[in-house]
């Protein structure tokens, strides 16, 4: 059963590697919304740099398409993260989710599902070759309390 957000948006962009940065910007615009101290801020952006680098560099390696940012505000200070492609998928999502496993050449460190993992508190990807990836992130903010100094 999916959880009803208090808040949500969707990004729709082209899977050029000038648009990493404007994902990672809007995804921490939408996520101030909830206070969050700057570390868990620079969490966010930096999951959210590595899964959209991902769906740019793996799922679209020779050509342009799609990738769809949706981020939403869940109960209990949750904040949710999809990053989804229609590329070329993931034969083997176990394998390529080993540090240092890396479909994408000599200059990819094969890092990027590590780093998610260690930034966020859950990572759940789902695959289909020929179909596509979807990466969900969720990461619970410490609630600020108002007024406090």
């Amino acid at each position: 059963m999916k959880t009803k957000a208090v808040n949500e948006m969707t990004l729709q962009f082209p899977s050029r590697s000038s648009n990493e940065g404007f994902a990672r910007t809007a995804a921490a615009c939408f996520a101030a919304q909830m206070d969050p101290t700057l570390n868990e801020l620079e969490d966010i952006k930096t999951a959210v740099s590595e899964a959209v680098t991902n769906a740019i560099v793996h799922a679209y390696p020779d050509s342009i398409g799609q990738v769809q940012m949706k981020i939403r505000i869940c109960p209990d200070h949750v904040l949710e993260i999809v990053v989804r492609d229609h590329g070329r998928g993931i034969p083997d999502v176990e394998k390529a989710m080993e540090p240092m496993y890396t479909t994408g050449g000599e200059e990819r460190s094969g890092m990027g599902f590590t780093i998610m993992e260690s930034f966020m508190d859950k990572l759940t990807v789902r695959s289909t070759a020929g179909r596509g990836t979807s990466v969900t992130m969720r990461k619970k903010l410490a609630p600020r309390v108002k007024g406090a100094k």
